[in-house]
């Protein structure tokens, strides 16, 4: 009789403002049909990194599964940095955006199928200022955009449409940043300055072609020029690559300096304005189960 495998599953409660009730009774359910005991982990946002450890080193687990948003992902990376555990990812969160570029199905069924079975890649990370960031991070109008959104009260769709036209109007002025890597140094006013692990916004928007997680190696992608015709055009997902507007940089390491403090935000969480970013690739970080 062979011993069940132990995995656990973290969850989310608030993430997304979504019930996650019945994601959690589908993984159970399917726990079972798999001989596996699953730990049942809900986060409460107050040492959660020690307790999912602990419980990863009590229960020999070799997987964990985790049922939130980028925030909830980067969380149980960070507590598992130093553990052999391949991470399952179930989108439940506002921010997605790891899952959309993990090309993760929308249905339920398939997604365990994946985050309970599936072979893994070795997913890179990127380190900027000493925080984690797993996919796209950026400066300038989408970093404004975000923050807008998160001191609103209309979520969804409609409150980031709203949040997008607020951002548009109350447009500051371009800022000029310095992109300084080993083999060149780049000067130029900008709008927006994106700081790629991978392709897409959660949004399902592409904004970096050339992403891949895994070939450490980042890229920084500035948008010269925004205008409402052109942030429109990202917003929904048709990014105006061929103009002159855009340039893609693929670096390990970078510092990016600006004039002006400008908002920056990681996967979707606001931080702060800054007026420098130190930019290093963390290559390998994370086990990830892919389709």
């Amino acid at each position: 009789m062979s011993s069940l495998k132990n995995y656990i599953l973290v969850v989310n409660p608030i993430s997304g403002d979504v019930d996650k009730t019945e994601i959690t009774e589908a993984a159970t359910n399917f726990a079972k049909s798999e001989n596996i005991n699953l730990i049942i982990f809900e986060t409460t946002g107050k040492n959660d990194e020690e307790k999912i450890q602990k419980l990863q080193e009590d229960n020999d687990t070799e997987r964990i599964i985790v049922v939130g948003g980028d925030g909830t992902i980067k969380m149980v990376a960070d507590a598992m940095q130093n553990h052999n555990v391949i991470l399952g990812i179930i989108p439940g969160g506002s921010a997605n955006g790891l899952s959309v570029d993990l090309n993760l199905p929308d249905e339920l069924e398939e997604n365990l199928k994946i985050a309970f079975r599936n072979d893994y890649m070795e997913m890179d990370m990127i380190s900027i200022n000493g925080k984690k960031s797993l996919h796209l991070s950026d400066i300038g109008i989408n970093a404004e955009l975000v923050k807008n959104y998160e001191n609103s009260n209309v979520r969804g769709k409609l409150g980031y449409a709203l949040q997008a036209i607020n951002t548009l109007t109350g447009l500051k002025d371009p800022f000029v940043a310095k992109i300084h890597t080993k083999n060149r140094t780049v000067e130029t006013e900008a709008r927006m300055v994106v700081i790629a692990n991978s392709q897409k916004y959660g949004t399902g928007v592409t904004i970096n072609p050339d992403g891949v997680m895994n070939d450490g190696k980042f890229e920084i992608v500035i948008l010269k020029n925004l205008d409402l015709i052109v942030f429109g055009k990202i917003l929904s997902g048709n990014m105006p690559i061929e103009s002159g507007d855009v340039e893609i940089i693929s670096t390990d390491e970078a510092t990016i300096t600006t004039n002006v403090p400008v908002s920056f935000q990681i996967d979707g969480e606001y931080c702060d304005e800054v007026s420098k970013l130190e930019v290093a690739i963390l290559p390998k970080q994370m086990k990830v189960a892919i389709p």
